[in-house]
């Protein structure tokens, strides 16, 4: 029998290539049907890619073009950098490895406050732009395959905004993924976006229309518990966009598990509102071993070292917990709501 599930997406730069691997893990699955994606960020650019392939020639096509998105990610380099700066980033790496040995500060946490992507004025390049319009989005808004939704922030109002069908463009994947101290707003129709994850990362409601599965497979790169206490700027920064950026989810996960326990009480009628059944994929050792200067510096070696966790992962969720999809939750969610 099929087991049908919608997919829910985090976004984290460079570490969304855990999610590669893991998505490249469930494509292997004959019996497993991606109904609906809903992804933020690095979440978006994997949901894009995975829709343009199935559409294009199924698992295997999704798959390759999986591959390919990263490896051009894997190419573009250290993501501060305009394209037409890129081959400068040998002797930087040196100055900042040097800078680091002798100062008692972290020459990226420095950056992170000090740079500005409008400083570059009209010489500023999206250094994602390339590799998102690669894409076909014929086929990445097209009805065939999963059903795909793309979060982003508006600037002004600070709500969510959700794309969806032929509204999913290439500036609507570039705000998704546009981190404000990174990339510059991107305009859609005279609003400005950053990117999803201060409102969504990812987004759920989209996944609870009466047509698609109770199921919602939760891929998550942002670790939610950290041992230690960050002490350098950058790691501090790190460790606030992370709890920004899982607030909404933790938010989401609150409303399902009151809505769950009415139910089971009896005291809200079946029906009336959508059960949906909670499974999560994460890493979160591994995750806390990583340091936050790699989310926007994937190179190759990195990229390829998070496809094998997220395979492994997804291969240890598939063994242990696989066959509870259309059945029940495989999230204790009350437990992650109330973890010390």
């Amino acid at each position: 029998m099929t087991r049908r599930v919608n997919l829910a997406l985090q976004g984290g730069g460079a570490h969304g290539a855990f999610t590669w691997g893991v998505l490249d893990r469930l494509l292997q699955e004959d019996d497993l049907e991606i109904v609906a994606i809903s992804g933020t960020s690095a979440g978006a650019l994997n949901g894009a890619a995975l829709k343009f392939g199935f559409a294009a020639g199924g698992p295997g096509a999704a798959r390759s073009r999986l591959d390919q998105l990263w490896q051009q990610i894997g190419a573009v380099g250290n993501l501060r950098m305009v394209p037409w700066l890129q081959a400068l980033q040998p002797a930087l790496r040196l100055w900042q490895a040097a800078a680091e040995t002798i100062l008692p500060i972290s020459s990226q946490g420095l950056t992170a406050q000090l740079y500005s992507p409008y400083a570059w004025g009209q010489g500023w390049q999206n250094p994602l732009e390339a590799v998102v319009r690669d894409l076909d989005f014929s086929q990445v808004g097209a009805d065939a395959g999963p059903r795909l939704f793309v979060s982003a922030t508006n600037v002004r109002t600070g709500r969510i905004k959700v794309f969806s069908g032929a509204a999913i463009t290439p500036e609507a994947l570039m705000a998704s993924a546009c981190v404000p101290t990174v990339f510059q707003a991107v305009k859609i129709d005279g609003e400005a976006y950053w990117d999803g994850g201060y409102a969504g990362n990812p987004a759920l409601f989209p996944l609870y229309e009466p047509d698609l599965p109770e199921d919602i497979l939760v891929v998550s790169i942002n670790p939610l518990r950290r041992d230690d206490v960050p002490d350098t700027p950058l790691e501090i920064q790190n460790r606030i966009n992370e709890i920004s950026f899982n607030s909404s989810l933790l938010g989401e996960l609150r409303a399902i598990n009151f809505v769950r326990r009415l139910i089971a009480e009896g005291r809200m009628e079946k029906g009336k509102m959508k059960e949906v059944r909670i499974h999560m994929i994460a890493d979160d050792a591994l995750m806390n071993d990583l340091t936050a200067a790699t989310k926007l510096a994937p190179s190759p070696e990195l990229l390829l070292r998070l496809k094998v966790a997220g395979q492994a992962a997804a291969e240890r969720f598939l063994q242990e917990a696989g066959d509870r999809i259309g059945v029940r939750s495989s999230v204790d969610l009350a437990d992650i709501l109330n973890r010390d």
